[in-house]
């Protein structure tokens, strides 16, 4: 049986393709909320990381081919609700112009009379980008007349931020109720197909590496993944909270973690106990900001049967080039493996990215709070409403 097949949402869901687009003024959401630069002497900003609209390139260009009028929206940063000129989402119009070689026309604004105005004087396969939704404290609050003045710029409705999908946003949420013709674009398609056999049937043995820094903020997805693992293996910051949760001493110059990351820590060990679930913690490190070496290699040996795998939080302080070699040495022996191999997590992306070994995963995430909510087996607002489902 596929993934595809066993992925109910894949299957009640609307894809764009499914949707008659040609023609019709169609609102894309998107999640082009990417790292910008500081200002160069002309006072430009710039794209630093392009992940997520290359990401959304390819329905983008769909839309394009199809002759669609094309609106495209996201949020960047945050201006808490009041226009910021530096959280503009100019940089990213132009950068997205000179990757499909086409005029992109950033709005002023993303509601009012100029922009309906705008949007109604689309021709086919032209593209016009709102300016940051969150210009508008609206947006946040899910606020059902902003959702409205969103909602008459438009005949179609399709998200592709699944980044923002867990949040109850107006045009994540509030505009879609609203849209009669609706889907889903191809990158999350893409999420859903990859993310779904995680939670339903994953092949086994069924692995996870689990990083970063806090332990209490990843509790529930945790405690639903060790309902499958086969094993859990434990780096970066957050591996702290475990050893002091078993009562071993901290590497020298390590961190003392919060009261409430030992005490989730105990939490997951005891789950882990119950279900005779082996946790692999670090038996060296890197000056406490790297797993070290032979860490590394008892890692590695226990991956090494794995049929799935998930990552989420990087092994050390990767941006550091004398704390990246645990992160990337298990980046390389995952690449050599023949498994399905997932990875979540902004930060976790950005250093398979830069391990050099990201094309032999087979899916990397462009949602982080999102990828922990689905996998704790949340149903996401902005997913569940593409089936005209309200939830929580």
């Amino acid at each position: 049986m596929s993934a595809d097949s066993k992925n109910v949402n894949l299957r009640v869901i609307k894809n764009i393709r499914d949707l008659e687009i040609t023609g019709k003024k169609l609102f894309l959401r998107l999640d082009l909320n990417v790292p910008l630069s500081g200002p160069d002497e002309a006072g430009t900003r710039h794209v630093e990381d392009d992940s997520r609209i290359t990401e959304a390139l390819p329905t983008i260009r769909y839309a394009i081919e199809k002759g669609a009028k094309i609106i495209l929206a996201s949020h960047l940063g945050r201006p808490k609700g009041k226009k910021n000129l530096d959280y503009s989402l100019e940089p990213v119009a132009q950068y997205l112009a000179h990757l499909l070689n086409q005029e992109v026309t950033l709005a002023d604004d993303c509601v009012g009379e100029g922009i309906e105005l705008m949007a109604q004087g689309l021709k086919n396969s032209q593209i016009m980008m709102l300016e940051n939704l969150r210009f508008h404290a609206e947006e946040e609050t899910n606020d059902q007349s902003f959702s409205h003045k969103l909602a008459s710029l438009c005949e179609v409705y399709v998200t592709d931020a699944f980044g923002t999908a867990h949040r109850k946003h107006a045009s994540t949420y509030g505009l879609p109720i609203l849209a009669p013709n609706k889907g889903m674009g191809f990158l999350i398609e893409k999420e859903l197909k990859f993310l779904d056999p995680l939670l339903n049937q994953p092949v086994k043995p069924y692995f996870a590496i689990l990083g970063g820094s806090k332990v209490s903020d990843k509790i529930k997805t945790i405690e639903v993944l060790l309902r499958d693992l086969n094993g859990l293996l434990i780096g970066g910051a957050m591996a702290y909270a475990f050893m002091e949760a078993k009562g071993l001493g901290l590497p020298k110059n390590a961190k003392k973690p919060a009261s409430e990351d030992i005490q989730a820590a105990k939490l997951i060990l005891d789950s882990a106990k119950r279900k005779d679930l082996p946790v692999l913690l670090p038996i060296d490190t890197l000056d406490s900001f790297d797993i070290g070496p032979k860490t590394i290699e008892i890692f590695n040996e226990f991956l090494t049967p794995a049929k799935t795998i998930f990552w989420n939080g990087p092994l050390g302080w990767f941006e550091k080039e004398e704390y990246s070699k645990g992160t990337f040495a298990i980046a390389k022996h995952l690449s050599e493996m023949k498994c399905l191999k997932v990875v979540g997590g902004g930060d976790t992306v950005a250093a398979i990215k830069q391990s050099g070994f990201s094309e032999s995963f087979d899916h990397l995430s462009t949602g982080g709070g999102a990828v922990l909510e689905y996998l704790e087996g949340y149903s996401l607002p902005g997913i569940e409403v593409l089936k005209g489902i309200s939830t929580r």
